[in-house]
């Protein structure tokens, strides 16, 4: 499993985050706004339906999940 974040269109809003915080944070960026950090970018298959729920919650839909 391979998790793509699109930190150009992330708001910051830490749902997903909430969801994972293995393999997601937040973090304040230069510019003021809070942006995800990917923890990890291929988080063990035991952390799937997390990883999912992250994606699938994210207001900007800004995170995908590739096998």
């Amino acid at each position: 499993m391979k998790v793509i974040v699109d930190l150009d269109l992330c708001q910051g809003h830490s749902v997903c985050a909430g969801e994972c915080p293995e393999v997601f944070a937040v973090e304040e960026h230069a510019d003021g706004y809070s942006k995800v950090k990917l923890l990890l970018e291929h988080p063990p298959e035991g952390l799937r339906a997390q990883v999912q729920a992250a994606a699938k919650y994210c207001p900007n839909r800004v995170i995908r999940v590739e096998d």
